[in-house]
């Protein structure tokens, strides 16, 4: 009987190395903090979650329903890429009727508006070009534009927002793509571009030859003020804006479901880039949305919501001051979700946080919304997940952990 011997195991090859952008990309400190936060009991003021107690689920129950048991062959299609010509007539609809002409072509639907940013940072960036963004800017823009190895270049500005002048400057400086801005309740800050700046942007944009992608995913949440028109609609930024929307806050964002309203040529090139990524939107989730537009008031839907809303801004504004320490200051949003404050000195809100959440309260803090050097003392609390009471206490758990 012959014994073999066993051979030995082959050293295995290395496998070739991730791509270099894949490699340098950071993961989101916002759902790293989440998923530490996510204990019963945790007052968090960290997500940028919509109530859901506030969805209207009965209406888009109804909507899938309905497209179920009537479209049931199209609603379980593929679909073509541009999205379902329903959704795309309703959003060009209701686009027109807040002041900018559009018609159905000139809108793409995504899955969702991140989707829109990942589309356009393919289309547009090279690897090395400059990107411009508010400081500070909402983190998953950072990211989709820093994974498509552009140089992320922080825009000066104050209070209100982006400095135009600035901007002018940095634009003949560093010869960037586009700019990136969140106009209206901007995430983080909750701040709003008054409409003069908008002009002046649009000015910038016309003379220096620059995109600007301006997302409004919190625009319909009003509850103070009056509506501030988009940049889009200002004269010279018509052919170079690329406007994004999304149901995410007021429908459901389950629904993944975003859009962009684009010029012809940049939107050509979005759709080949979707279809390299995802085909289509889902067909069944575009026509509930179609139906839920086409059976149900989504404005009086919105309107609900944003007083809501704002009876919890309110909450937060009443109790924010006896929570953190003197000296600090706070942002008052008009509209959205977030409020953005300041602690005194040099304390470091992320090393804060590792004692807050064990006060079984949370917030978010501001160092990763920066692209260039960050302001520690910074820090974003969302305002809309939580009632009224619930805001109240977690606002005395923030002050007894700031004060211990």
């Amino acid at each position: 009987m012959t014994v073999t011997e066993p051979v030995a195991a082959r050293p295995s090859a290395p496998l070739p190395p991730l791509a270099a952008r894949a490699a340098a990309a950071k993961g989101s400190a916002v759902r790293d903090i989440l998923a530490v936060t996510a204990r019963p009991g945790m007052i968090n003021f960290a997500g940028g979650l919509p109530a859901p107690e506030l969805f209207d689920a009965e209406g888009i129950a109804a909507a899938y329903r309905d497209v179920l048991a009537q479209a049931p062959g199209r609603a379980l299609q593929y679909s073509t890429t541009e999205g379902e010509p329903a959704l795309r007539t309703a959003l060009a609809e209701r686009t027109t009727v807040r002041g900018l002409p559009t018609g159905p072509d000139e809108v793409l639907v995504t899955t969702g508006s991140q989707q829109a940013l990942s589309l356009l940072a393919t289309a547009l960036v090279e690897p090395g070009d400059a990107v411009l963004v508010e400081s500070p800017c909402y983190l998953a823009a950072l990211q989709a534009f820093s994974l498509a190895g552009a140089r992320v270049v922080p825009v000066p500005g104050d209070d209100e927002g982006v400095d135009p002048d600035a901007l002018d400057a940095l634009v003949a400086s560093e010869r960037p793509k586009l700019l990136y801005t969140v106009p209206t309740f901007q995430n983080p800050t909750g701040r709003t571009l008054p409409a003069g700046r908008r002009a002046a942007v649009a000015a910038v944009a016309a003379r220096r030859g620059l995109w600007i992608v301006e997302d409004d995913p919190y625009g319909e949440l009003r509850f103070e003020g009056e509506r501030v028109p988009w940049i889009a609609s200002y004269e010279g930024a018509g052919d170079r804006t690329v406007l994004l929307g999304s149901f995410s806050k007021v429908m459901a964002p389950g629904m993944r479901l975003g859009w962009m309203r684009a010029p012809a040529a940049l939107r050509r090139a979005c759709t080949v880039a979707k279809q390299a990524a995802d085909l289509h939107t889902p067909t069944v989730n575009q026509l509930a949305a179609a139906r839920y537009l086409a059976d149900r008031d989504l404005d009086a839907h919105v309107a609900r919501v944003a007083a809501e809303y704002g009876r919890r801004r309110d909450a937060m504004l009443t109790g924010i001051a006896d929570a953190l320490p003197e000296g600090s200051t706070w942002t008052r949003p008009e509209g959205g979700m977030f409020l953005w404050a300041r602690l005194p000195g040099s304390r470091d809100t992320t090393e804060l946080l590792r004692r807050v959440v064990e006060h079984d309260v949370a917030y978010v803090p501001g160092e990763p919304f920066h692209a260039g050097p960050p302001d520690r003392a910074t820090l974003r609390l969302c305002f809309v997940t939580q009632t009224p009471q619930e805001i109240a206490e977690g606002l005395r758990r923030l002050g007894r952990a700031l004060r211990d």
